[in-house]
């Protein structure tokens, strides 16, 4: 785990509930449910141990809404295809293995396995078998159907690791939710796709749930990298202490009759700022329309000098670094 800044959050969906719904193989006492409890502390963590057989796993989990009513889901692989499922509910589907019967074939997991973390029932084996694995057709078969026009726009993210070995739902998800996104990652759950991937997620959606709005904090890109591409010393450290209390937007030139370099932006900040980028990137020649509390820019062109908020100069006396423009910002406390 980083600790460029702090790894617990408090006040992220504090007094609520969250539902995790693990992935094949695994348990409600896996390492990614102990990280969750860590970094969110204000949060209750609520997280079964799922059968063996998805029909009685369905089961269980409309069972468990019923009765703890979680404020978020969040499901990894088949406990992605799962979480899909429970409608009504704001969710996060990560890495979700909506074609489980044919992952399991493909992957050899047929015959005898080992759960990967301890269950409560004291089982360490199970066995996989064909008419298992048509179970697992079975259940996938009905991803979907309950689908409406706001789950679709509003309340349910797809995560998809963009070196994920073992599933590639992305297009199927896209085709009925508008919420996909791609991080940095594999197929499996770690610290990092917990903090820098997942955790963005649940903030923006805790902020909604709350109508929550933090002050606004534009950043042109020209801050972030230089004019080579290369990253700014200490500029994603200080972008994502920023994420943690304000909504973040980056900013850059919209140059006419010029997609090439639109699309370039757009994989640079993809590539480097990842999930928290996600639909925060503005192109525009007019700074000075934007609404918003802050703006840190190198100069005052396109509108900056005129910016409604304040303008942040970076490389001028007072903020000449990164770790400057963070020390001033953590004098505010989130203001």
């Amino acid at each position: 785990m980083e600790n460029n800044y702090a790894i617990q959050f408090p006040e992220i969906m504090k007094g609520k509930k969250i539902l995790y719904v693990h992935g094949f193989s695994s348990s409600g006492q896996s390492g990614t449910v102990v990280k969750i409890r860590e970094m969110l502390p204000g949060a209750t963590v609520v997280a079964p141990d799922l059968p063996l057989h998805p029909a009685e796993a369905m089961d269980l989990l409309h069972h468990t809404c019923e009765t703890e009513n979680p404020d978020l889901i969040i499901g990894t692989s088949m406990g992605g295809m799962y979480a899909e499922m429970l409608y009504g509910y704001d969710r996060i589907l990560v890495n979700p293995a909506f074609q489980m019967g044919d992952t399991m074939l493909k992957h050899g997991m047929l015959g005898k396995n080992t759960f990967l973390n301890p269950r409560q029932d004291g089982v360490q084996e199970f066995i996989v078998t064909k008419s298992l694995v048509e179970e697992y057709k079975e259940i996938t078969a009905k991803c979907f159907a309950g689908v409406t026009d706001e789950e679709s726009c509003d309340r349910v993210f797809g995560l998809f690791g963009d070196e994920d070995p073992v599933v590639h739902t992305r297009d199927l998800f896209s085709q009925h939710y508008r919420n996909a996104i791609s991080f940095h990652g594999e197929h499996r759950m770690n610290d990092k796709i917990l903090l820098h991937s997942v955790l963005p997620v649940v903030q923006w959606i805790d902020d909604r749930q709350e109508h929550r709005e933090r002050p606004i904090i534009y950043v042109s890109i020209d801050t972030l990298r230089d004019a080579r591409g290369k990253q700014m010393s200490s500029a994603m450290k200080a972008f994502r202490y920023l994420f943690e209390h304000y909504a973040m937007y980056i900013v850059a030139p919209s140059p006419a009759y010029n997609p090439e370099y639109i699309a370039e932006v757009m994989r640079w900040a993809e590539d480097v700022v990842n999930v928290p980028a996600w639909q925060h990137l503005v192109f525009t020649n007019r700074k000075d329309l934007i609404y918003g509390d802050y703006l840190i820019d190198p100069s005052e062109e396109y509108g900056a000098a005129d910016f409604m908020g304040t303008l942040i100069k970076f490389g001028s006396d007072t903020f000449k670094t990164w770790e400057e423009i963070i020390e001033f910002f953590s004098r505010l406390g989130g203001q």
